[in-house]
């Protein structure tokens, strides 16, 4: 789990809008790509340094600025000059721990959400923050780092397939909305394989090692929760709000995103409740077991108890004990021992108790 407090003392005494990375370096140097379009005219390129985007700032068509790596705190700041973002808001870009929330400006809309994947070696969900800042015009969005899932969203511009070359940046915005909450969908098959693999795991032998991965999985159901329940108030907002730089004709797209987050949270409660039940499940096998112990213990110690209450008789050493006078004494109270001890035997599972 990433920890933020030892980076974000940085910030103790230092006055609000002060722009300081807090998080993990996760890419080298910086990459910015820009995609400017219209109707029938794209351009795509790869620039070094954000003052190339001064030329589409004023223009009619829709840009599309890509910025991953958030450790270079200069970019973020001429970035947020270039366009008029306020502090504040590049304050809250550079802090990588922002929980998903949006904010509504003037001139633009600010969004916070999280990105999410599944690491299949580690089999295990890893994140990172996106940051979309939405204009009148233009799109940016701050990424931890290079990939994503908006590289079918580039090629659909590239090609002119798709109505996004007929629309304004607010339905550039929901596509790229659109496209993280779908790839929610795809790590959420790769957890439920998860759980089937680990519930087929917890019968066939209900180890320790089970018992952490039912608990490593129900952390990362937290954390899923953390990053995805918030979207749901985010969205809604949209589809119920104004907003000056989303057109009302556009809220028909995120109501359907809101509907998509509405049955992921529905999943993710049902995973949540599987987990639990496994969780029971795995406590009610170790109580079994433990009884199943306690009962074996249970009949042996009953089985000792009458003969080491004969054993204790006959050690007692008084000189006048006739038994001790008798030729086959000795035999006859091992005998005696063994005949009570089959009796007990057959009893006990008589009673079904072993």
């Amino acid at each position: 789990m990433t920890k933020f407090t030892k980076d974000y003392k940085k910030k103790i005494g230092l006055p609000s809008g002060s722009l300081i990375h807090i998080g993990e370096k996760k890419v080298e140097r910086p990459r910015i790509r820009i995609i400017d379009f219209r109707d029938e005219y794209c351009m795509y390129r790869e620039v070094l340094d954000i003052d190339a985007c001064r030329q589409y700032r004023e223009n009619e068509n829709t840009t599309w600025v890509n910025i991953d790596g958030l450790h270079d705190v200069k970019l973020i700041e001429s970035t947020g000059k270039l366009f008029d973002i306020h502090p504040l808001v590049l304050e809250d870009i550079l802090h990588t721990g922002q929980r998903p929330k949006i904010e509504l400006f003037d001139d633009y809309v600010f969004l916070v959400l999280r990105m999410i994947s599944y690491d299949e070696k580690q089999e295990k969900v890893v994140e990172e923050q996106l940051s979309i800042v939405l204009g009148e015009n233009y799109v940016i969005s701050f990424q931890e780092k290079p990939g994503d899932v908006f590289d079918p969203v580039r090629e659909r511009i590239i090609q002119g397939k798709s109505r996004m070359r007929r629309k304004k940046a607010d339905y550039l915005a929901y596509t790229l909305l659109d496209a993280v909450v779908d790839n929610y969908f795809e790590v959420l098959d790769q957890v439920e394989l998860r759980l089937e693999r680990l519930d087929e795991e917890l019968f066939e032998d209900s180890s320790p090692e089970t018992f952490l991965k039912i608990g490593a999985l129900k952390k990362e159901m937290i954390f899923l929760r953390k990053s995805i329940w918030p979207l749901r108030e985010i969205v809604g907002s949209i589809t119920k709000e104004k907003y000056n730089t989303i057109d009302e004709s556009n809220s028909v797209y995120y109501r359907d995103v809101y509907d998509h987050i509405v049955h992921i949270v529905d999943i993710l409660d049902n995973f949540r409740e599987t987990i639990a039940a496994m969780h029971d499940t795995y406590m009610n096998f170790v109580n079994n077991r433990m009884n199943e112990i306690m009962k074996l213990l249970t009949v042996v110690a009953t089985i000792f108890i009458p003969l080491t209450f004969i054993a204790g008789v006959y050690g007692m050493n008084f000189r006048y004990m006739p038994e001790l006078e008798w030729q086959w004494g000795y035999f006859g109270v091992l005998g005696f021992m063994v005949l009570l001890v089959v009796l007990m035997v057959l009893y006990f599972r008589r009673k079904s108790w072993f």
